[in-house]
């Protein structure tokens, strides 16, 4: 796999029908050693809408921030682990950064998951 957990990628993100899809950036948060066999990946998306920041499940990235820089949003964004979906490999298209400090991500995944 030519990424790894905390990648920022472009990726066709399934609606919530299962029946559409969108070309957005969406964060890498499966191990990278989970080794199932399947050609997927889980992600979780990446909106700019941000209205949807405030809730434990949900990380903001701001563009100025240094977190933002690198990982390589257009625009103040919010990583929403809430929306999480499962991919084919062969849907993401290009790595656009990474968050090399995944603390407050995996926070808000314990806080979706429940752990």
């Amino acid at each position: 796999m030519p990424y790894k957990r905390g990648d920022v990628m472009l990726v066709l993100f399934p609606d919530s029908n299962l029946r559409t899809a969108k070309r957005r950036p969406a964060l890498i948060v499966q191990s990278d050693n989970l080794a199932t066999g399947l050609p997927q990946t889980i992600i979780a998306m990446i909106t700019s809408n941000l209205t949807r920041a405030g809730h434990p499940s949900r990380v903001t990235l701001l563009l100025n921030s240094p977190d933002g820089k690198q990982a390589g949003i257009l625009m103040d964004s919010v990583v929403m682990t809430d929306n999480l979906a499962t991919v084919r490999e062969s849907e993401i298209d290009r790595r656009l950064g990474t968050i090399s400090d995944m603390s407050a991500v995996n926070r808000a995944l314990r806080n979706t998951l429940g752990i």
